[in-house]
């Protein structure tokens, strides 16, 4: 990668949120695990954005609506038209959706069903993806030119559980 492209403003985004850039050496970074990220550019405009979902569809309350895939896609897509992007131009780049925590849910693979289809029928075509799997991902996106470097994050077994001896009775009763 040129120098430019590592060197420049760093945008972190988070859960429910997203970010869009069209300057040299700017670079969009999130960290996923069951969520999933799409970042979106067009090659002609040099400007590209992404976001990070945390669940396929709206969930009952309105506290996680920008999160929702839907509502995370459409407000990814009219940043770019903003920014001077073209729908008919845009490509995707698609990560995340990992099993992070073994049988408990399918909420990845559910994010990755629906990055999949929402592409598929808005008629983006995705030039890569790297979704599933069981480890989270740190993605680094230079939406200038984008480019994408995909990081897999080192799971951390979690400390053994200590359960202190019970306390010794005092032979008391209660009724």
């Amino acid at each position: 990668m040129p120098e430019t492209e590592l060197s420049g403003q760093k945008t972190y985004i988070t859960q429910g949120e997203q970010a869009i850039g069209d300057q040299p050496g700017h670079m969009i970074v999130t960290i996923l695990g069951s969520c999933v990220a799409v970042c979106l550019w067009d090659p002609a405009a040099r400007t590209g954005g992404m976001n990070h979902i945390l669940l396929p569809e709206t969930p009952a309350s309105s506290i996680g609506f920008k999160s929702a895939g839907a509502c995370a896609m459409e407000m990814l897509i009219n940043g770019l038209l903003k920014s001077g992007a073209e729908k008919e131009r845009l490509r995707a780049k698609v990560f995340g959706g990992a099993a992070i925590i073994s049988g408990l849910s399918d909420i990845g693979l559910r994010n990755c069903a629906f990055a999949r289809d929402f592409l598929l029928t808005e008629g983006i075509p995705t030039d890569a993806e790297s979704l599933g799997g069981s480890q989270a991902r740190q993605i680094r996106f230079w939406p200038y030119t984008g480019k994408v470097r995909q990081r897999f994050v080192p799971a951390v077994e979690a400390p053994p559980t200590v359960v202190p001896p019970a306390p010794a009775g005092n032979d008391m009763e209660l009724f």
